[in-house]
């Protein structure tokens, strides 16, 4: 077999994004959770566009007379935010499809796209990690690149500073209810007008074990829900009006920064989320050729030839385009443990 095979239709680029978008994705939970909006750009920066703006009294006036503007004064600002690229190749050898024939299939061909099809499977895993990584980031306010170094502090930018609120579980008396309330109330005033649907406190592991073993938290649920704390709550239960959840989530660090793992939630801390229409992520353009002002795609996939001109590899190209932001970082609620 050769391989100008990859010459077929089935090699395009717009074939391979085709397939690499459609295969399954790796579960991720704030995906799952759909708080990001998400939609394609045809550029690779986003412009943000915020007003300051808050209910006010009106002061009463001669009927008759001249009414004040309350929006003279009134401020904007625009902010630009470059949409991060994130690339990863893959080689398939003309040697892994010697001699091999798809099962029940007279075609190497349909073997050729099966191998293909894994290789973008593969690589598939680490796009939506680093996809879960920036938007748990977003949440946590400040953007880290894979070697942990800031992208984006979110607080300065948006001049604003990040809310906490310390819930003291070394003291067996401590009413947590009381403490998720104000924490609430200081996402609440920091949203403003904006609706919110629920909050979800995503938390390490430490923390939430805190939480739960907390004498209020049982004594809370010893009668209306009598085996309830007995059972594993990890995947969340409701308290307060917050939805306490454990999340579980690391990632692997680049050898040359180091390497080692980063925790998505650092340990002992959670966030409380107010599910309000803050957050979006927005997909850029890839950079071929073909996708220039195009509208982005959540992810691209590209086949090439062997430079030396051998054709002993094929490179199979990935890439996202991909920014995630969240809007009101100060509504978000860094929860500690004393």
């Amino acid at each position: 077999m050769q391989l100008d095979a990859f010459t077929g239709s089935a090699f395009t680029m717009h074939s391979l994004t085709a397939a690499f978008n459609k295969l399954p994705h790796q579960p991720n939970r704030i995906g799952a959770l759909g708080l990001f909006k998400e939609a394609g750009v045809r550029t690779t920066s986003i412009d943000v566009e915020s007003q300051d703006g808050r209910l006010s009294l009106i002061q009463t006036s001669p009927r008759g007379g001249v009414a004040a503007d309350p929006l003279v004064g009134k401020k904007r600002t625009m902010r630009t935010f470059r949409v991060y690229h994130f690339e990863r190749d893959s080689k398939v050898y003309a040697d892994e499809i010697q001699n091999i024939r798809q099962f029940g299939s007279e075609t190497e061909m349909q073997q050729l796209e099966q191998l293909v099809n894994e290789r973008m499977a593969e690589l598939i895993p680490m796009h939506e990690a680093t996809l879960e990584y920036h938007r748990i980031n977003a949440l946590r306010g400040i953007l880290l690149d894979a070697d942990g170094s800031t992208l984006l502090n979110l607080f300065t930018e948006f001049g604003v500073v990040q809310q906490t609120q310390d819930f003291v579980f070394s003291v067996t008396t401590t009413k947590i209810r009381d403490i998720v309330v104000a924490a609430k109330r200081k996402s609440e005033t920091a949203l403003g007008g904006l609706v919110v649907g629920g909050y979800r406190a995503l938390c390490s592991s430490g923390w939430f074990d805190s939480l739960v073993s907390h004498a209020t938290v049982a004594e809370a649920y010893k009668y209306q829900q009598g085996q309830q704390l007995q059972n594993d709550l990890r995947e969340g239960f409701m308290y307060g009006g917050v939805m306490f959840e454990e999340y579980r989530g690391s990632v692997t660090i680049p050898d040359g920064a180091g390497g080692g793992t980063a925790t998505f939630i650092p340990a002992d801390t959670a966030l409380l989320v107010p599910e309000a229409d803050i957050y979006i992520t927005r997909f850029a353009p890839a950079d071929y050729e073909e996708t220039v002002n195009t509208l982005g795609l959540p992810r691209y996939a590209k086949q090439a030839p062997d430079p030396s001109g051998l054709n002993k590899f094929r490179t199979i190209n990935t890439q996202s385009n991909a920014i995630s932001l969240c809007l009101r970082p100060e509504a978000v609620i860094k929860l500690t443990k004393s």
